[in-house]
């Protein structure tokens, strides 16, 4: 969305009312507005479909606002919207002037689109949680879309990011969504950076901090180094990262307000994972999601949106046809035999120990890309410093860091009452979005029902710790090599540590016969123990700063 044609969409609230008359007249509102930028670009001969509107910034404003029409026209959770933007659309079309198209297939590059919740047709539920997402932001994105297959962890989701980023808190509206843009930016996540582009203009943000990390105020230049080493090498976080945040003179930071900066900085490190790892697309009203060119020499209908047929809908799955024998009967019958041999016997805290240094080496040796180095454009790389600086192992050779044992420092006894104690209530939510992804269940295994998944879901948590130096003394780490094959380890190293590398491939290649639904729900494991990794190392670092 433009700068100029901010103040027009704003005045779109009205469309997410639950009040249909309140929606009728915000719609009409619209109706009239768009039918007069459209007569202001004067008389269309009736044969000839005009180009883009592009040139002028009344042109340029224009094109905005029929992006957005277009987005609505699939994306609104009420019916009424979505019918009535398709009209207006078609009518636009009927005077001449070109509509914009969606590119791409759906909100997901690796889900078919069929598969994905339609906004049209889902349960009372799901319909509730996405009418508040949408009465909230102005939009209901794609990955609340992509969620939506897990209603109930999407609406917890959704709470914690509205507190985060809208309700009252230490940090200003334009603070918080710069901080978002420099977190997505990190791993190169344009989707999110230009999300938050647009959110931080919303709320009255400088454009000209855009330009770059070095246009912003000293205050957030100096979080840049907390955000380069909490996105990649966490467990190097010290209380004197702190202490320099804290003590800075006039540009000091204080402890509330850089909690609430520390859970934004690994909320978005982590949902940039989940963005990668499901391959979520652009927003259809943002750059790469619409194109103003006619997809073939016959003019584009606006009913083929109506009828789905906006854009191909052809799904390449290389493994589509390909059956993988009995891949879920062998990883349910090694849950089986681990179960057994957890009754049968229980290892010495000695071989606990040596099983859990012997996982995080193999670790090490779980290569995560299979391209080259990706390099970030300037479009992104603005928003941070030092875009050499990446993830690497937690223990390279000729380094010690020592392990970070739950029993010193763990998220239910220590980091949750930090967090509650300087920004309330955030605790609280963190901790029921933690509990609601690692406890998610629905005893299923692909076609299998009434099936105990604890102990897979524990492997995949514990696996994404250890990868960050992270011990539980009461688990056996030799349960890991058991229930994780070597594909899922790839992907899981590459989503939770180098998400921008995650490739189609990598994600049709674990679990192959496993729901897209299921897959999903791996995600969201994952994107939650990366993002307690995070904040555990942070709020040690805090912790040791106060004391």
């Amino acid at each position: 969305m433009e700068v100029q044609d901010r103040e027009f969409l704003r005045r779109w609230d009205g469309l997410g009312s639950r009040d249909a008359s309140s929606r009728t007249e915000a719609m009409e509102n619209i109706c009239q507005e768009v039918m007069r930028k459209v007569e202001a670009i004067g008389p269309l001969p009736a044969s000839v479909p005009s180009p883009p509107a592009s040139g002028s910034p009344s042109n340029s404003e224009l094109n905005g606002i029929l992006a957005h029409l277009l987005m609505l026209s699939q994306r609104c959770p009420f019916e009424d919207v979505r019918e009535r933007c398709i009209c207006l659309l078609q009518t636009v079309q009927d005077l001449g002037v070109r509509i914009p198209r969606p590119l791409g297939n759906g909100p997901s590059r690796f889900i078919p689109e069929q598969e994905i919740l339609q906004v049209s047709k889902v349960d009372t539920r799901t319909q509730s949680i996405f009418e508040d997402a949408f009465a909230a932001l102005g939009r209901l994105d794609n990955v609340s879309l992509v969620m939506g297959f897990h209603p109930q962890y999407l609406d917890s989701f959704l709470r914690t990011q509205h507190y985060l980023l809208q309700m009252d808190g230490p940090l200003s509206l334009h603070y918080r969504h710069y901080i978002c843009i420099m977190a997505a930016a990190r791993h190169q996540c344009s989707y999110l950076v230009n999300l938050h582009v647009n959110d931080f203009l919303q709320v009255g943000g400088d454009p000209k901090w855009l330009n770059g990390l070095g246009e912003a105020p000293q205050k957030l230049q100096q979080l840049g180094e907390l955000n380069k080493i909490l996105a990649h090498r966490p467990w190097l976080l010290t209380k004197e990262h702190m202490k320099c945040l804290l003590k800075a003179e006039e540009h000091s930071w204080s402890l509330a307000e850089l909690i609430h900066a520390v859970v934004l900085l690994t909320h978005y490190h982590s949902l940039a994972s989940f963005t990668f790892g499901c391959g979520i697309m652009a927003e259809i009203h943002c750059d790469g999601g619409h194109t103003f060119r006619p997809p073939s020499l016959s003019q584009y209908c606006m009913c083929d949106i109506a009828n789905g047929n906006g854009h191909s809908n052809h799904h390449d799955d290389p493994f589509g046809n390909q059956e993988v024998c009995g891949e879920v009967e062998v990883l349910m019958e090694r849950m089986k035999q681990l179960q057994e041999g957890r009754d049968d016997e229980e290892a010495s805290q000695e071989e606990m120990a040596t099983r859990f240094e012997r996982e995080k080496t193999e670790s090490m040796l779980v290569v995560t890309a299979e391209d080259e180095e990706c390099v970030p454009s300037r479009d992104i790389s603005r928003h941070f410093e030092d875009p050499t600086y990446g993830y690497q192992d937690f223990s390279r050779s000729g380094e010690h860091v020592p392990t970070l044992r739950v029993q010193d420092y763990s998220w239910e006894d220590h980091g949750f009452s930090l967090v509650n104690r300087l920004y309330p209530d955030v605790g609280q939510m963190l901790d029921e979005k933690f509990q609601m992804a690692y406890n998610l269940t629905y005893n299923t295994m692909a076609t299998h029902k009434d099936v105990d998944t604890s102990m897979l879901r524990r492997a995949i948590w514990n696996y994404i710790h250890c990868m960050f130096g992270i011990r539980y003394d009461d688990y056996d780490y030799g349960e890991i090599n058991q229930l994780l094959d070597r594909s899922f380890k790839i992907y899981i190293k590459t989503m939770v540590c180098s998400p921008e590398k995650t490739t189609k491939r990598m994600y049709e290649s674990f679990w192959r016969q496993f729901q897209h639904s299921e897959k999903v729900h791996v995600n969201l494991l994952l994107m939650e123990a990366r993002m307690q990794a995070e904040l555990l190392y942070a709020l040690r670092a805090i912790t040791r700063y106060m004391t």
